[in-house]
């Protein structure tokens, strides 16, 4: 069971990706924007945060960037769960420090898998 961290700002998007890694037997914990997404980060230290790009108060992308400029959190994979899959928008994702950028709508089996391999291979 690992601790995944989950921000995205549609409800829906966000309560049907916790429920999904839930019943995969996860620890999860939510937020609705990069702001919150960084200060839950600091407290709870998750195994895994998995991230919308575009949100309120901070985006994705600048949150990710913080996370990595930040000692205690560098190492955790990132994330980023989005509709923009232009490669433009991916590289942006990758060059802010993300490992993996998955594009909405996915099926669940699918993000099970995919978050299980990416904790695989970071050892968590």
């Amino acid at each position: 069971m690992a601790r995944i961290l989950i921000s995205e700002d549609e409800p829906d998007i966000r309560e049907l990706v916790a429920f999904t890694l839930r019943f995969a037997g996860h620890e999860v914990t939510t937020t609705a924007n990069g702001e919150e997404a960084l200060q839950q980060a600091s407290q709870i230290i998750p195994d895994i945060v998995i991230m919308d790009v575009r949100m309120p108060k901070m985006t994705g992308y600048d949150a990710c960037r913080a996370m990595k400029a930040d000692a205690a959190l560098k190492d955790i994979p990132i994330v980023f769960l989005s509709a923009k899959g232009q490669d433009s928008e991916i590289q942006a994702g990758l060059d802010a420090g993300a490992v993996e950028y998955l594009l909405k709508p996915f099926a669940p089996d699918q993000l099970v898998e995919r978050i299980r391999n990416i904790l695989a291979k970071f050892g968590k």
